[in-house]
């Protein structure tokens, strides 16, 4: 009875969290709190139900992009890419290449917020519609997203649950990781993207560059990928030392550039900048998976999609990468991928496979799926709402038109790799 409940009020939480997204944190913190009142999660397990190291990375991540983005550092390298590129087409290939590069370290909403106002200039300035280069650049954002432990809330999610460090998403048990599967897909993408743009033949006009205001954030955003790469050959390091390193990381910019500046107020606004929304949000699904864990349900739908998989480790890999592909364009991957993980564990155990095969798909197949519908991705509302800002209202078809195909493209080639090196 408990579980059925369970999985009743969890349906109920998803249906609100899809209607109304605005009120998300609220919604998954008022479900987590009935999971504990009715006893769905012992009082004992609530706790430890949540990830912390999750949330501080995520907090972290989110505090060192806001001071990326005042440092003026990824303005910068774009409009020097931009003054190497010969002409419209290859520019924005370049800057949606670039956008992804950015986007496999730093938040792909911020990667939109730093990019997007580059692609207007440019745009106006060649005298054409910014609509094709914002869509691109989300579009290439959300594809890098999942190619390292920081690039987005998802990559997070999977490294804390399976127990992966940043250098995992290189190399993993001998095998190259997430990384390059992603770069290889990416890589089929670019030139997608290169045959689509075929007509913007439009020569590019060089334009002043951003001046960079401090180089403090680049060189913490530096040392935070060497000090995640160095914990991940530290055996037996604390559970929250990822967190540890980020968040500290963020704190000590916060506080130098504070005192450079001789001024407190953006020390305020840095830390206001956090996403509190979404750490809220994660928060409350913690608890209630917890909940579905301790009542059987996580179990269950293990069960339940074996016997769909028929024990067939290729069907049950490729039922879970295009379900996830379908599912993510049009739900928030975050709470999907926070509720599919561990399901997938104990699929991977049960059918005695390289979990990896599974968790890659996964997150391969719900990072990647946002891109089919302009309502996929947070990165993808957001560059629309750009546009829709500068009177340029886009179609869901036009956006489909780019983001559909380069993401099969950009699926198929990860599908086929990740199943390539660990079916085996």
């Amino acid at each position: 009875m408990s579980a059925i409940l369970a999985i009743i009020l969890f349906i109920i939480n998803y249906i609100i969290l899809f209607l109304f997204p605005h009120k998300r944190a609220i919604t998954s913190l008022s479900f987590a709190l009935v999971f504990i009142v009715l006893g769905l999660i012992p009082l004992n397990q609530v706790i430890g139900s949540i990830q912390w190291n999750a949330l501080m990375m995520l907090a972290g991540t989110m505090g060192l992009v806001s001071l990326l983005i005042e440092s003026n550092m990824p303005a910068y390298l774009a409009d020097v890419l931009i003054e190497k590129m010969p002409n419209v087409r290859w520019t924005i290939v370049a800057l949606s290449v670039f956008a992804g590069l950015i986007s496999a370290f730093v938040d792909n909403v911020a990667t939109v917020l730093m990019i997007a106002p580059l692609v207007l200039s440019f745009s106006k300035k060649v005298n054409i519609s910014p609509v094709v280069g914002m869509i691109s650049i989300a579009i290439f954002s959300n594809l890098q997203g999942a190619a390292t432990l920081v690039g987005d809330t998802t990559s997070i999610l999977l490294g804390e649950f399976a127990k992966l460090s940043f250098f995992d998403f290189f190399f993993v048990n001998g095998e190259i990781g997430m990384f390059w599967i992603i770069q290889f897909g990416t890589l089929g993408a670019a030139l997608l993207l290169i045959q689509l743009l075929k007509s913007y033949t439009q020569a590019t006009h060089s334009s002043e560059t951003t001046t960079i205001k401090s180089y403090i954030p680049s060189v913490l955003l530096g040392l935070m990928l060497v000090l995640l790469m160095i914990n991940s050959f530290i055996e037996n390091s604390p559970s929250y030392s990822s967190g540890a390193i980020v968040l500290g990381l963020f704190v000590i910019g916060n506080i130098i550039m504070s005192f450079k500046q001789k001024s407190w107020t953006n020390f305020k606004q840095h830390i206001i900048n956090i996403d509190y929304f979404t750490l809220a949000l994660l928060t409350g699904l913690f608890i209630m998976i917890g909940g579905l864990n301790a009542t059987g349900v996580i179990y269950a739908l293990s069960q339940w999609f074996l016997s769909i998989g028929s024990n067939n480790i290729f069907l049950m890999y490729s039922l879970l990468v295009w379900s996830s592909v379908i599912f993510s364009a049009f739900i928030d991957n975050i709470p999907y991928v926070a509720s599919m993980l561990p399901v997938v564990s104990l699929i991977a155990s049960q059918m005695a496979v390289d979990p990896n095969l599974f968790y890659f798909g996964l997150l391969m197949g719900a990072t990647l799926g946002g891109n089919l519908s302009p309502l996929g991705a947070s990165a993808n509302v957001t560059a629309l709402g750009i546009l829709r800002q500068n009177n340029e209202h886009v179609k869901a078809t036009t956006f489909m038109k780019i983001g559909v195909p380069i993401t099969l493209v950009a699926v198929l080639i990860g599908y086929i790799t990740i199943w390539l090196i660990y079916s085996v």
